[in-house]
Parts: structure tokens; C-alpha cells; sequence
């Protein structure tokens, strides 16, 4: 189970370092889709995952015996999947002002989703006992170098995906969006 432990550990900060450049530089701070009418839908979309995000890694990965948070993370997990389709499907219209989604963003999308979903995919594994007769919710977890590190990792990432789920929450209203766009004006730099 070590190995799991590390797998999961490397795809759940790769996937929050892209995250981290798509959905906070791209979306936000270089193309501003929060301020453009054909592109505010995919900015809710992007809210709706920023918000579950957190939810998912506390339930999930640092839950370790609750049965009940487990099937509440399961389903934010169903819904984050939800919410990531519709926003796929609305991503060419919403990119219209740029003439389409950029390929390489296409790329950095697929990763990042890739990586994502493998960390859940990997936990999955690790909190699911598969016996001849039954699937069985594991209450026991062994603590080991490997997962210590990735309880370490997915309780440290909590404070930054909230920030960054809070900054998605503020530019959906007027003000906080108008007090953004004037400090960021000010900053020429990316």
C-alpha cells in the first residue's frame, strides 16, 4: 500500500499546481472570464469545483473511519463530475472572445482532471476492501511513512484551495469584482 500512498501524494500536487495555474492565473488573473458575459457560466462552473474541491479532499482523503463521510465525499465526487462536463460543454461558446479554447490549455484541462481523478481513484482503493463475498469500507487504517505524508499533503493544500474557492466566490458579485479589476489594472506584470 506504500506505493498507492506516494502515487497518490505526487498526482495530488501535480494536480493542484495546474490547478493552481488554470484555474487561478489563466481563468482569473490573465483572461478575467469572471468579467466577460459569454464567459461568466464557466466561471460559476469553475466556483462550483473550487467549492467541492475541499469538501472531497477533507471527506475522502483525510476522513479515515467515518462510513457516512466517505458516501458524502463519493457524492460531492459524482457531482464535481457533473459540474466538469457541463462546464466542458460550455466551453466553446464561453472562449469565444479568444477564438476557441487554446489547444495547450485543452492539455493543461486533461492533466489536471487526470490527476485529480486519479488521487480519488487511488484513495478509492486504498479506503475499499474487495473480498470473494463482499465490498467492505476499510476502518483501519495502517499509518506508514507514505501515508503520513499524504495525510500531510492533503491537510496542507485545505487552506489554499479554500482561498481559492473564496476568490471564485467574490468575483461572482459586483463590488468585490470591481475592487479586483481596479488593484489589477495596477499590476502589469504576466
Amino acid at each position: 500500500m506504500e506505493i498507492v500512498y506516494y502515487l497518490a501524494s505526487f498526482c495530488l500536487i501535480a494536480f493542484m499546481v495546474l490547478a493552481t495555474y488554470d484555474g487561478f492565473y489563466l481563468h482569473i488573473w490573465k483572461y478575467g472570464l469572471f468579467n466577460r458575459e459569454e464567459s461568466f457560466f464557466e466561471h460559476k462552473m469553475h466556483t462550483l469545483r473550487a467549492i467541492l474541491f475541499p469538501f472531497i479532499v477533507w471527506l475522502l482523503f483525510i476522513n479515515e473511519t467515518s462510513f457516512m463521510t466517505f458516501i458524502i465525499g463519493i457524492s460531492l465526487v459524482a457531482i464535481d463530475m457533473i459540474v466538469l462536463a457541463v462546464d466542458a460543454y460550455s466551453e466553446k461558446e464561453s472562449r469565444s472572445f479568444m477564438g476557441g479554447l487554446p489547444q495547450w490549455e485543452y492539455i493543461v484541462h486533461l492533466f489536471a482532471n487526470a490527476f485529480h481523478f486519479t488521487t480519488i481513484i487511488l484513495v478509492l482503493a486504498l479506503k475499499i476492501n474487495v473480498t470473494t463475498a463482499t465490498i467492505e469500507f476499510a476502518t483501519l487504517t495502517i499509518v506508514t511513512p507514505a501515508h503520513e505524508i499524504f495525510h500531510f499533503i492533503s491537510v496542507n493544500i485545505i487552506p489554499g484551495a479554500i482561498i481559492l474557492a473564496l476568490t471564485h466566490v467574490l468575483l461572482l458579485v459586483p463590488k468585490p469584482r470591481t475592487i479586483w479589476n481596479t488593484y489589477r489594472t495596477k499590476l502589469s506584470c504576466c
